[in-house]
């Protein structure tokens, strides 16, 4: 790109190669045709939110999230005036949203539920829908003629416990992706889009997403773009990155082996993602997540994340474990938080 001097922006969409590497990338990974015309290139997925969001909802319409769940969904969701509607998930469904959990949420006629947010796999808690609840998730949505925003941004890190699926094979369904997790390109600040298939209303509203694009951000980062189409989806690309999802896998086996030996519980089952979500009462004490967290910084010289963020209610009885980093790293860890258990454990 620099020796070509190709540095302007591109259209809000992005460049055609790139939004025909990831349509073949939906064909070879899933199954599914997903049209180049349907991608549309965004600034990471955050940005991707912010403008679905923004194209998706009016002030005051109620929209399903999951709790736990990534504290962006419910902030740009309360920014754009929406009536966050904050269903409690827990290990009975895998911490993942379910249609009866819905349909409970969804009582009051006089207030439908415009929108359900699902991540699949999940931060926090790592968890994944198995391809039939995704498809009930979606139905329930396309009978009640709710936008279902798909968030799958940690895609291809799995570790084999559920099937991989994506909500693009849905007319009813927004799928938001990154380059940022699998890719392992935090920083590019590139994402993209899977609008529905074309019909008068999507249309009508896919005006308003690229126009949103066109406006906030005009488009996509150009090198960005220009990298990724030229290499990402290699062959060898392909080889390194599997490589990082195999050591996250063998990093997850070490941490969910030491975390009920340190005393944490009800650990989520940590289906893909890099990350663990586990009640921490029996070492927390009365200080919760917080005060835990510290004192495991303090004395352990160890980064874990109180739970609050993720879940406003129940969250000073949770911590979020990251196991991204390196097998030696994680190792090291482990053993510091058993070596200095007697200091950080209440």
């Amino acid at each position: 790109a620099l020796s070509t001097n190709i540095l302007g922006y591109t259209g809000e969409a992005g460049t055609e190669s790139l939004r025909q590497k990831i349509s073949d990338h939906y064909q070879h990974t899933y199954g599914v045709h997903v049209g180049p015309e349907r991608i549309i290139t965004t600034m990471g997925a955050s940005g991707a939110i912010l403008v679905v969001f923004t194209a998706s909802f009016n002030p005051g319409d109620r929209v399903a999230i999951a709790s736990p769940g990534y504290p962006c969904y419910h902030n740009i969701l309360q920014a754009v005036g929406c009536d966050v509607v904050t269903v409690e998930v827990d290990a009975s469904t895998n911490f993942q949203l379910t249609a009866a959990q819905l349909d409970e949420a969804d009582a009051d006629s006089s207030r439908p539920i415009r929108g359900v947010v699902v991540a699949s796999p999940s931060n926090p808690t790592g968890t994944m829908l198995t391809p039939l609840e995704l498809q009930e998730l979606a139905q329930w949505c396309a009978q009640r003629k709710a936008t279902l925003v798909s968030d799958e941004i940690y895609h291809g890190i799995l570790y084999g416990t559920v099937e991989q699926s994506t909500a693009a094979a849905f007319s009813s369904a927004v799928v938001i992706s990154s380059f940022s997790k699998y890719f392992s390109m935090t920083g590019w600040r590139l994402g993209w889009l899977v609008v529905p298939p074309r019909s008068a209303e999507s249309e009508r509203w896919e005006q308003a997403v690229r126009a949103l694009q066109q406006n906030l951000f005009i488009s996509a980062p150009t090198l960005a773009q220009l990298a990724v189409a030229s290499a990402a989806f290699s062959l060898e690309s392909i080889d390194e990155l599997d490589g990082h999802v195999h050591r996250y896998s063998q990093n997850r086996n070490l941490l969910m082996e030491a975390l009920p030996a340190l005393g944490f519980e009800d650990i989520s089952r940590a289906d893909g993602a890099f990350y663990v979500w586990a009640r921490c009462d029996n070492v927390a004490g009365k200080e919760g997540s917080g005060g835990l967290c510290n004192r495991v910084l303090d004395h352990a010289r160890t980064a874990i994340t109180p739970g609050f963020d993720f879940d406003k209610r129940r969250g000073n009885s949770y911590v979020r474990f990251s196991y991204s980093g390196s097998e030696a790293t994680i190792e090291e860890a482990i053993r510091r938080l058993h070596a200095t258990r007697a200091r950080w454990s209440a």
